[in-house]
Parts: structure tokens; C-alpha cells; sequence
């Protein structure tokens, strides 16, 4: 009996430590679990990256401007071997080596976002951009000729590209896309300057 006794109270004994352990176990959750909570629903859902998120006018911008900045970098290549000017020779360099990336950029972003990198019909034309006849006329002419054509043709070409960087950062929702044309619109109103003094001078 006195067994029986000594094993009934060593089992309320045991039974009490443990409810203690399981108490102090759920206070120490409620106080670190709430930011654990924080930290596992986003180990679970991580935020969407800055690619991810994205609007209407971010596409837009990225397909337009993919087809203006390959015309930029086709009439800069033609400068390789016709510009007579060094000014105007080491520009459309810089033009290029400006350019070629950004489209790797743009249409790597529209890949991500699962959006067809061709503009589809119905969103109009491109601000700046060359007609068929200006390309072939640029392609046709040599030495100062093609120099002052060039800067001319280029400075309403990134008239275009800003307005359209422009108007990205007024409704643009992906905060790299917003970034690029702030980027693309400082980067050629500097170069707008830089041609119109070429063009003072030929």
C-alpha cells in the first residue's frame, strides 16, 4: 500500500514537471514565435522580387524600347565605318557599348514576366524612331556628310527614348524598370548636348 502510495505521488510529481516544461515552452513561442511566425511565412512565401513585380506601362516601356535601342545601336555600327569625325566615331561607341547591354536587360525582364518581347499591333509608334528611307540615306552616306546626318537623325532618335523613359518613370511599377529610363533619360540628354556641340562645329 505504502508502494502503491509512493508511486502515485511520484507519478502527480512527474506529471506537474512536465506541464511546467510544456507551459514555459508555450511562453517562450508567444514571445519569440510571433517574429518567428514573421520569418517563416516569408522563408514559406518569399516577397516578390524587384522583377516580379511589374505593371502595364514596365512592359510597354521594355518592348518599345528594345526595338528603338537596337536602331540606336544599327546606326551607331554604321558609324565604324563612316563617320569621318572622332567625336562622332568614339559617341556612337559609346552609344553601342551603352545600349547593347540594356537590351539584354530589357528583354531578359520581359522574360521573367512572361511577356512577349515584340510589342504586339496597337501600340502605336515608337517617338523617334527612323523610317526606312532615313536608315538607308544614313547607310548611304560617307565622312562629314554621314556626321552631321548622323547627329541630326540621333538627336531626335533620343528625343524619342526619352520621352518614352519619361514616361516610364511617371507610371512604372518595377522599381529596376523606373531606374533604367532615369538612367537612359540623364544618359541622353547628356548626349543630345554633346551632338548639338558636334553639329555647332561641322
Amino acid at each position: 500500500m505504502n508502494r502503491l502510495i509512493t508511486l502515485r505521488r511520484a507519478l502527480v510529481t512527474a506529471t506537474a514537471g512536465i506541464a511546467v516544461l510544456v507551459l514555459a515552452a508555450c511562453g517562450g513561442e508567444k514571445g519569440d514565435g510571433m517574429e518567428g511566425m514573421d520569418h517563416g511565412s516569408g522563408d514559406d512565401q518569399p516577397a516578390p522580387s524587384t522583377s516580379a513585380a511589374f505593371n502595364d506601362a514596365d512592359v510597354m516601356f521594355a518592348q518599345m524600347m528594345i526595338p528603338h535601342h537596337r536602331q540606336a545601336v544599327e546606326m551607331a555600327t554604321l558609324a565604324e565605318t563612316r563617320a569621318e569625325d572622332p567625336e562622332v566615331k568614339a559617341l556612337a561607341a559609346a552609344i553601342k557599348g551603352a545600349q547593347d547591354p540594356e537590351i539584354t536587360t530589357l528583354t531578359g525582364w520581359l522574360t521573367s514576366w512572361g511577356q512577349p518581347v515584340e510589342a504586339p499591333a496597337g501600340h502605336g509608334s515608337m517617338p523617334g524612331i527612323l523610317s526606312d528611307e532615313d536608315m538607308t540615306n544614313l547607310a548611304a552616306a560617307t565622312g562629314k556628310a554621314f556626321d552631321k546626318a548622323f547627329a541630326e537623325l540621333m538627336i531626335a532618335h533620343h528625343e524619342g527614348a526619352i520621352s518614352m523613359a519619361e514616361e516610364e518613370k511617371a507610371n512604372g511599377q518595377n522599381p529596376d524598370a523606373v531606374a533604367l529610363a532615369g538612367t537612359i533619360a540623364a544618359a541622353q540628354t547628356a548626349e543630345i548636348e554633346q551632338l548639338r556641340g558636334i553639329l555647332a562645329r561641322l
